[in-house]
């Protein structure tokens, strides 16, 4: 009689995680309207270079480089923003893929140097942003001692992401791989006292196989010695606001939400986004 029960318990425990919602229907998720605004793209040999058309005759401009969420969403944003040029990078799926194009070089700096040469432009303000896995790029791009001091403004949306110590999550607090997450500890650190400025927004999305953006955002506020303040209202795109922790020019803003259109509200917040650097 007890053998149904534990082949019941056995294929229960081999089960895998269930996928966060595809859907859902609580609230309306608005969205940009894809298109191709007018102004000058140059092709480079990672990503593509987009001045706004009213921006074509600058030497000097502010620089936004993207990575993850399509080509189109960071060339809306520039032309929305009307102050910056854009890179936008979309290479594949997964973090590792991002990472590895940064890992251990210079290709950052090569890139910005590219964009120049064949812009004639100097940017006088270089911002780097990720969404989901983007991030990966973001990660590796810091580790390196001169793309970090050519950085000024650091935007994480929803995909800083780590290991489990154990491969899995524990019953309560988990444990996690943090030599990942050290990085974004030496940004936030010097956003907090003005050196550079930093921002990162997180889900409730809960992979199950790896670390989720709340789970490391929470690694990082304990980290600093900081807490979060409850919040309740209403954020870009429809989305809503649960937390928020701030210091200096450091800010780490909680969304509700464990749906795939919870995660891509995030990257069509965007432009708002940037509105929120000082």
């Amino acid at each position: 009689m007890f053998l149904p029960v534990l082949l019941l318990t056995a294929a229960m425990a081999q089960q895998a995680q269930n996928p966060s919602p595809m859907v859902e229907h609580t609230r309306t998720h608005p969205r940009l309207t894809q298109a191709e605004p007018a102004g000058r793209r140059e092709p480079l040999a990672l990503g593509t270079l987009f001045i706004p058309q009213k921006l074509i005759k600058k030497k000097t401009l502010p620089l936004l480089v993207f990575f993850h969420g399509g080509k189109w969403v960071p060339e809306v944003v520039a032309a929305k923003n009307g102050h910056i040029a854009s890179i936008a990078i979309q290479i594949g799926s997964g973090s590792g893929v991002y990472a590895r194009q940064f890992e251990g070089n210079a290709k950052f700096e090569e890139l910005l140097a590219e964009a120049e040469q064949k812009s004639g432009l100097k940017f006088k303000q270089v911002t780097i942003g990720g969404w989901s896995a983007g991030n990966g790029a973001v990660r590796e791009i810091l580790k390196s001692a001169d793309s970090y001091a050519r950085v000024q403004r650091v935007l994480m949306i929803d995909g800083i992401h780590a290991s489990y110590v154990n491969g899995k999550p524990g019953p309560l607090e988990s444990e996690i791989v943090a030599d990942n997450l050290q990085i974004f500890l030496k940004l936030a650190r010097d956003a907090m006292t003005g050196r550079k400025q930093a921002i990162i927004t997180h889900s409730e999305i809960f992979p199950g196989t790896f670390v989720s953006t709340t789970e490391t955002a929470d690694y990082l506020v304990a980290q600093l010695g900081l807490k979060r303040k409850p919040v309740l209202k209403w954020g870009p795109m429809g989305s809503q606001q649960l937390s928020e922790v701030e210091k200096g020019k450091f800010l780490l803003v909680g969304f509700a939400g464990n749906s795939a259109p919870d995660h891509v509200d995030q990257l069509h917040s965007l432009a708002d986004y940037l509105k929120w650097f000082h």
